[in-house]
């Protein structure tokens, strides 16, 4: 058997996809940072899990039950960090958000038998990174003074919720579309 890891998130939809994307590649090609790059631009909602590759239909399927009340919009709100490691793309205070999430929490706890998400202590800090992990402090504070004053703005409906999967790097394998009752 083969345990592959797994996530839930949002994906940003087009255009603002290209635009993160884009301050990615930048930073990829101006400092070397290419650890953002090993993922889509999203919202993480349950962070990354082990499931048997075997299994990952029982998974898709449990999934497709989910559902949602109702889509809602999610606006961007310029840069923000985690000292000293991040540099992501902030997002404007969104109940529904907080709400999605908990229900993804709540859902995959009894459905899926997943309790990493659970036990986080650090909270729901919804946002979109675009330069982690190889980010070292010295090149950090330097980039904070660069985005500390960069705009991003721009809204998407969120109306669905990707599960992603690494292989070399991770990428969306199903879309799960809110069942609205």
């Amino acid at each position: 058997m083969t345990v592959k890891k797994y996530f839930l998130a949002i994906v940003i939809s087009e255009p603002l996809f290209q635009r993160i994307e884009a301050v990615k590649q930048d930073l990829f090609l101006k400092h070397g940072l290419k650890g953002a790059l090993r993922s889509p631009a999203h919202i993480t909602l349950h962070r990354p899990f082990e499931w048997k590759e075997e299994k990952e239909n029982i998974l898709i399927e449990k999934l497709k039950s989910f559902k949602f009340k109702n889509e809602f919009l999610i606006e961007l709100n310029n840069y923000s960090f985690f000292e000293p490691r991040v540099i992501y793309v902030d997002l404007k205070p969104n109940n529904e958000l907080y709400l999605l999430h908990n229900e993804i929490k709540q859902f995959a706890k009894k459905e899926l038998r997943l309790f990493n998400e659970t036990n986080d202590l650090r909270g729901f800090h919804p946002h979109i990174t675009v330069a982690s992990r190889d980010l070292k402090k010295p090149k950090f504070f330097e980039l904070q003074q660069e985005f500390i004053s960069k705009i991003m703005s721009g809204g998407f409906i969120c109306n669905s919720v990707s599960l992603l999967k690494l292989e070399k790097k991770w990428g969306v394998i199903h879309n799960i579309n809110f069942n609205i009752v």
